[in-house]
């Protein structure tokens, strides 16, 4: 559930820990799919000659000719998406640690850069050696640095996870953060270059390359590494003999897509010309607009008084759903649910996460797109209330350890899909909202800001009820007459004088209820705001600094 989310990346039970990372890489990946379809309607503004335009069509018969460059495209969305999914994956690993929700909190702000990447945007578009290009200025040592900080991470990762006063949180954070920083970076480039390195007839396979890219990247780094990483799932499906590790670890797994980045970019510096014109390829014009200027059109949109109330909307649409999409999945593997089982319940949402968007967006298309958001957001609201339900029954059809019957899984394969729908219904209607009224004249930097302030109405709410489970968790110390479990240092002291700490009240189980009520009160007072909205004049949605 919402990373990925978003992110998100981001993207709980299957439909939770699942959920929670592909949703919070999603939602990381939204703004690079979004900003590449509408940098392609910009594009298209472009007056091209028509003879030029006949000439390339001869000489450009339909997507063989291009098939190096789409392929090209599509390894560098493979690249991006595995540090996105190595650091999707460190959470269910933290967890079977047995951190504290607070960790997972701090840990959460990993997820925040792709949402946070308008900020340094203009800069990756106006700064570069025009001799080496304009893309490959930013590309190659951002790759560069992904390399080397995954090869880093390859040699201090075992110590990080196990050290001695548990896991060193603060110092994975910091080194996933600058991953994820640059790999936010890399896809700014990345798009940027799609659009000038396919020619106009070809130009939309950039957003086919981005979302199959990323989703293939974050798959190799969250879904196939867990799999692989797991013991008992490699001695169950994959071996004869039975070992004490999983096929490969997260620091072989790290090196070894460290040591791909550095090759390939290199590769890429020294074969592939960015500013070369192909046989019968009309060349691009590359002015773009000056930092300053874009910062300044930046808060003139955001100060428009429509513009202001929709991103007020959207920062606090989603705390309704904070608990269940990012703490559900941590919880089911607090009960016990193997990590990779979780996981691999992503593989058959695949199917369906392909088809919702297309299916959906035959309601969405009309004049009031937001109209499914607002039928969507209660169901998506009691959904969360069954998830809480499902981790309250989890532990009671235990089998052993580890061990859970077919029927449990098909029931948390059945939530997660329920919950794709309602995430999707209002994913799509939101999008398609946003290309509704943004400006056609700025329309990219329209568009990248409200997909900015989306994703970050994911993050806040995530990281915050991550933060507050172990302060509303209430527990205590059976066994020692006036001892308390109210801090880590109670509850070993608890435990070292012959007590067990035992939880009488679940923060999460609190937390829950609290989030759905506030979900109800945003959809009854505020949603219907954001419904009005769509009544509003196409006038009232445009940046007069253009006019």
């Amino acid at each position: 559930m919402e990373p990925s989310d978003q992110n998100r990346r981001q993207r709980k039970p299957a439909g939770a820990t699942s959920a929670n990372t592909n949703v919070r890489y999603r939602e990381m990946g939204e703004m690079s799919s979004s900003e590449a379809e509408v940098d392609e309607d910009m594009e298209g503004l472009i007056r091209v000659p028509d003879i030029e335009d006949r000439r390339h069509h001869k000489a450009q018969s339909g997507i063989r000719g291009e098939m190096g460059n789409v392929l090209l495209l599509l390894f560098l969305y493979v690249l991006q998406g595995i540090p996105l999914g190595l650091a999707g994956s460190i959470p269910l690993i933290l967890q079977s640690k047995h951190v504290s929700y607070k960790d997972q909190a701090f840990f959460s702000f990993v997820f925040w850069p792709f949402s946070l990447k308008l900020f340094w945007a203009p800069l990756v578009d106006a700064l570069y050696f025009s001799r080496f290009g304009r893309r490959k200025s930013w590309l190659v040592p951002t790759q560069y640095l992904l390399g080397l900080f995954m090869i880093y991470l390859s040699s201090t990762v075992d110590s990080l996870l196990q050290d001695e006063g548990g896991a060193n949180v603060v110092m994975l954070t910091a080194v996933f953060f600058m991953l994820a920083f640059l790999a936010a970076t890399q896809d700014i480039a990345v798009d940027g270059w799609a659009l000038t390195m396919l020619s106009r007839e070809n130009v939309g396979y950039a957003s086919t390359c981005n979302s199959v890219g990323q989703t293939a990247g974050y798959f190799l780094g969250n879904v196939l590494f867990l799999a692989l990483e797991s013991a008992d799932f490699c001695n169950k499906y994959l071996r004869i003999i039975p070992k004490d590790t999983g096929i490969v670890t997260l620091s072989e797994f790290l090196f070894f897509w460290g040591m791909v980045f550095l090759v390939s970019t290199t590769l890429v510096a020294i074969f592939k010309k960015e500013n070369e014109q192909d046989k019968g390829k009309r060349k691009i014009p590359q002015e773009t607009q000056g930092v300053l200027e874009t910062y300044k059109l930046l808060i003139s949109i955001v100060k428009m008084p429509t513009v202001f109330t929709f991103c007020t909307l959207l920062l606090t649409a989603k705390v309704g759903f904070s608990a269940a999409d990012t703490v559900t999945g941590l919880k089911l593997i607090e009960a016990g649910v193997p990590k990779e089982q979780l996981a691999l319940l992503a593989v058959p949402m695949v199917p369906l996460q392909i088809l919702l968007p297309v299916l959906i967006s035959r309601y969405t298309a009309g004049p009031r797109p937001l109209d499914i958001f607002y039928k969507a957001f209660p169901f998506r609201l009691l959904i969360g209330l069954e998830y809480a339900a499902l981790v309250w029954w989890t532990p009671s059809v235990k089998q052993g350890p580890g061990s859970f019957p077919l029927y449990y899984y098909g029931i948390v394969l059945l939530s997660y899909a329920l919950h794709q729908v309602a995430l999707y219904s209002m994913y799509v209607a939101c999008m398609a909202f946003h290309a509704k009224v943004s400006d056609p004249l700025i329309g990219g930097t329209y568009m990248t800001l409200l997909n900015t302030v989306t994703n970050l109405g994911g993050n806040w709410p995530s990281t915050l009820a991550l933060w507050l489970v172990d302060p509303l968790t209430s527990k205590e110390c059976q066994g020692v007459a006036g001892q308390s479990c109210g801090s880590t240092e109670e509850a070993a002291l608890c435990t070292r004088e012959g007590g067990v700490c035992t939880t009488t009240l679940d923060g999460y189980y609190v937390e829950s209820v609290v989030c759905v009520v506030i979900g109800l009160i945003w959809w009854l007072w505020l949603g219907k705001k954001m419904r009005r909205l769509q009544e509003e004049s196409p006038a009232a949605w445009k940046c007069k600094m253009n006019r």
